[in-house]
C-alpha cells in the first residue's frame, strides 16, 4: 500500500497558493460586498453586520477552498 505524506516544503508552497488566490480575488469580492450594501437589500434581517471589508473577506475564505477540491 502507497501512502503519499504532505511535506513541509508542499504544505508551505499550499500555503502560499492560498494566500496568492485570497489576494487575487479579494479585491472582486470586495467590489461585490460594496454593491450588496449599495443596491437596495431584499431581507430586512436585524442579525448584526460586518464590516463591507469583513464580508468581502468572508466571501473570499468561503469561495477559495474549491480551487483546492480534485
Amino acid at each position: 500500500m502507497h501512502r503519499s505524506f504532505v511535506t513541509g516544503s508542499r504544505s508551505q508552497q499550499e500555503q502560499v497558493q492560498f494566500r496568492v488566490i485570497l489576494a487575487a480575488t479579494y479585491p472582486v469580492f470586495l467590489i461585490a460586498a460594496v454593491l450588496q450594501r449599495v443596491l437596495p437589500a431584499r431581507e430586512h434581517g436585524t442579525a448584526p453586520r460586518r464590516s463591507v471589508f469583513g464580508e468581502a473577506r468572508a466571501m473570499a475564505l468561503s469561495a477559495i477552498p474549491f480551487a483546492f477540491m480534485g
